[in-house]
């Protein structure tokens, strides 16, 4: 039967929050790829593992220290840029560090093997009311933000020098983006792991870059793709019992290959030159 977990409790859980998870994901996802930071969301991942692993060494809900985790890591990426450090080289500095930490700190902690390989690969069919009201909030927050801010963030992607002549304050959008994408990354771990986070933010947003559509049609079609993908993965793991966030995960490929396919062999139609001014562009 189609979509038949959703006759239990834990499958109308899992569908919501993977909803939530999906557009929010998506949504910040063509910003990353089109400006070339994709690995900003792996990087902060394995932050909020430092951050996971700190929650239950102290016995906090650990997926409240892992929100506290990664607007450090985001603020630590930013600061290494003033201090000249490459974007690239900043995220893997942060990367070994929460990896490191993380590491660490569950070494010493006792009895916490089965934690840490729910949040290494996902339970998103085990996910709980408390996680489900804190991707509520956080996707509320992230999506809100990203609406109010949203000619800034495309001007910035476009063009960033442009933005910043035109008396933008990229330094600070482009803090509070990534702050954004850190706690994008939190609500997304419950759902396909650390391991896998950064799929799901680059994949769907990758694959509809493919087809070289206006920038809000590829966004909207993003998501799109992602929430098709969390709903056929979650009932492909129903059906055959095969990890959520894999399935997830490999039907996000799927699109992507399909895409990319798509826009090689089907003709280019020839597009009137682009004007107007840059805020219109913006718009698009």
């Amino acid at each position: 039967m189609v979509l038949e977990f959703l006759a239990y409790q834990f499958g109308v859980r899992a569908l919501i929050g993977g909803l939530i998870i999906a557009v929010t994901c998506s949504s910040l996802g063509v910003f990353l790829v089109l400006r070339r930071l994709s690995l900003i969301a792996d990087g902060l991942s394995h932050v909020a593992f430092g951050g996971i692993a700190f929650g239950l060494f102290t016995g906090i809900y650990p997926l409240y220290t892992a929100v506290v985790g990664v607007v450090l890591g985001a603020l630590g990426i930013h600061a290494l840029g003033k201090l000249r450090v490459a974007s690239d080289a900043a995220i893997a500095i942060l990367f070994a560090a929460g990896l490191a930490i993380g590491i660490i700190l569950i070494s010493i902690t006792q009895n916490v093997a089965v934690d840490v390989l729910s949040f290494l690969f996902g339970t998103i069919l085990g996910i709980n009311q408390t996680d489900l009201y804190l991707a509520a909030g956080l996707g509320i927050l992230v999506l809100g933000i990203l609406l109010l801010f949203w000619k800034e963030w495309v001007g910035i992607t476009i063009d960033a020098e442009f933005a910043r002549v035109s008396g933008l304050p990229v330094p600070a959008l482009e803090l509070v983006f990534t702050i954004l994408t850190g706690l994008t990354v939190v609500v997304a771990m419950r759902l396909v792991g650390v391991l896998l986070v950064s799929s799901l933010i680059v994949i769907p947003a990758s694959a509809m870059i493919q087809l070289k559509m206006p920038f809000r049609q590829t966004v909207l079609c993003a998501c799109g793709v992602a929430v098709f993908s969390v709903v056929a993965g979650l009932q492909l793991s129903f059906m055959y019992n095969l990890a959520p966030g894999g399935s997830i995960v490999l039907v996000t490929i799927c699109f992507f290959i399909l895409a990319a396919i798509v826009a090689r062999l089907v003709p280019k139609i020839p597009k009137k030159p682009a004007g107007g001014s840059w805020h219109h562009q913006c718009d698009r």
